[in-house]
């Protein structure tokens, strides 16, 4: 007689639970994220190095502004590093910006709610509310419209 194999119930509500987390926490769109920008990081590097760093090279008077160092007592300073990882953050952040306005259409607005002033402090209130948020103040029920 041959009894079928079947995994513990365990595991079965551990892949389920593991599976809604990943969905329901948007743990999966984050990962997609970090891939997405670290790859986005590879582009921008090679834009800037290869098109943005040659503009800078042109206007600046040494042939490698990246090289750039202070030696002051002894003390070695890279201010070509620093000016390049600024500007790679800048259009880094400029391309995110731009896809994130691209990609996300922010979602178009609902009907407001209904709201009345506070016959007390003249704050505006929802129109459903029995006391006022602001001064506290019982009220009358608003008239059905």
């Amino acid at each position: 007689m041959t009894i079928p194999f079947r995994p513990p119930r365990f595991a079965a509500s551990a892949w389920s639970e593991f599976r809604a987390f990943l969905i329901k926490q948007n743990a999966l769109a984050l990962a997609i994220g970090v891939v997405i920008g670290a790859a986005l990081n590879g582009v921008v590097k090679s834009l800037v190095d290869g098109i943005i760093m040659p503009f800078v090279g042109l206007i600046s008077p040494a042939e490698r502004y990246a090289e750039w160092t202070w030696i002051v007592g002894g003390a070695e300073f890279l201010p070509g590093l620093v000016i390049a990882a600024v500007i790679n953050f800048f259009i880094i952040g400029l391309v995110a910006w731009r896809l994130t306005k691209l990609l996300i259409k922010p979602e178009k607005p609902g009907p407001s709610a209904a709201t009345r002033p506070c016959p007390h402090c003249y704050t505006t209130i929802d129109a459903r509310a029995t006391r006022c948020q602001n001064c506290t103040s019982e009220l009358a029920p608003a008239a059905a419209a």
